[in-house]
């Protein structure tokens, strides 16, 4: 139920975020909620009623820093629009000449 509860928060929240940090040229609300659906599932296997209260404060925390603009447009982008695999693995065919280090450190370090 908590869970659900955020999730409508966020969803709710998404049209500001789309405004505040100008995304229209880059992402579409139903992408970003998406997104938020896939952080959710990701720990969809956690059973432990006290580890969901941190993980739903922890994402309570990060979307009220969103929405209060204490983030900054490239963070929401290499966050939440491109993700943390980063433009490297959409180029498939480019990274074939690139050493494992560099794809490795690509994937890490997003930015």
């Amino acid at each position: 139920k908590r869970v659900f509860d955020f999730f409508k928060s966020a969803c709710r929240s998404l049209p500001s975020v789309m405004e505040i940090y100008n995304l229209h040229d880059v992402v579409t609300v139903s992408q970003l909620r998406s997104t938020v659906a896939a952080e959710i599932r990701k720990n969809s296997h956690v059973k432990d009623p006290k580890v969901i209260d941190m993980l739903i404060f922890k994402a309570v925390e990060e979307l009220g820093n969103i929405v209060e603009h204490s983030k900054q447009r490239h963070h929401i982008l290499g966050q939440y629009v491109v993700g943390r695999q980063g433009l490297v693995q959409d180029l498939g065919t480019k990274d074939q000449r690139i050493s494992p280090f560099l794809k490795s450190f690509y994937n890490t370090n997003y930015f």
